[in-house]
């Protein structure tokens, strides 16, 4: 079973192609998620959790969904984390989960898909995305193969860095930088509300014809780059920025 979790569209293109491929049921844990659906999750196929990363570890509320929700059947699972550079050491946490939810842990795999996280960085252009992607099937044919196998995925060297990236950087970076104080909309807002239908954490409010952003953000970008006007801002640093939607 593949379930994923994407913000704009990475994770959510790996996971059909891993699905396509093993003919797979995938469920997207955006509703899941949205609205503290913990109910039991059976398979009889290894589960395959298809997820972006976030300060170099899977995100805390993929994370926190995981220790909640019960999963009956196979017990087997594996880890696809799509990111623009690095995962870190974000295998060694997520064996650790794997181990307080009774699973037995497969393996965690890197795909480099184009950045989306424009709070921070710049995302590309549609033509440089698209061979940033065709670049990356490889990586994911290589993981569908070890699947299909039902084979461990094989591990790979952690850097120092690496190492501290998904410990201490990851516990400063949330506090610090994960919240929605910066966004606002600009007047090319429509009052269409499509910010508000794709936040995964109910944090957005339309309000006067207007979203006013709560405190619950965890920076997924779905709504800045999924604004159809590209009304809505990020400080100043998204400005200026291409807004990034998986274009495959």
């Amino acid at each position: 079973m593949i379930l994923y979790f994407s913000g704009t569209g990475n994770s959510e293109f790996v996971a059909k192609r891993i699905a396509g491929e093993t003919g797979d049921e995938m469920i997207n844990l955006f509703e899941k998620i949205r609205t503290g659906d913990y109910s039991r999750i059976k398979s009889r196929t290894p589960f395959v959790f298809v997820v972006p990363t976030y300060a170099w570890q899977i995100p805390h509320i993929v994370r926190n969904w995981i220790s909640h929700t019960k999963f009956g059947g196979n017990r087997k699972a594996y880890f696809v984390m799509t990111c623009g550079d690095s995962i870190g050491n974000a295998g060694e946490y997520i064996e650790k989960l794997c181990v307080k939810k009774g699973f037995h842990y497969m393996g965690c795999a890197k795909v480099v898909m184009p950045e989306n996280y424009i709070a921070m960085f710049n995302a590309p252009e549609k033509e440089k995305a698209i061979k940033i992607i065709e670049k990356a099937l490889p990586s994911v044919d290589a993981v569908i193969e070890v699947i299909k196998k039902d084979a461990p995925i094989p591990e790979k060297k952690i850097t120092a860095v690496g190492k501290l990236s998904t410990s201490l950087v990851n516990r400063i970076f949330y506090p610090v930088f994960v919240h929605a104080k910066k966004f606002y909309t600009t007047d090319a807002c429509v009052s269409c509300g499509k910010c508000e239908k794709v936040c995964p954490m109910n944090n957005i409010e339309m309000v006067d014809g207007r979203p006013v952003w709560e405190d619950h953000c965890t920076h997924c970008m779905a709504c800045i780059c999924g604004c159809p006007e590209a009304a809505i801002e990020y400080g100043k640093k998204s400005k200026g920025k291409p807004r990034y939607q998986c274009p495959m």
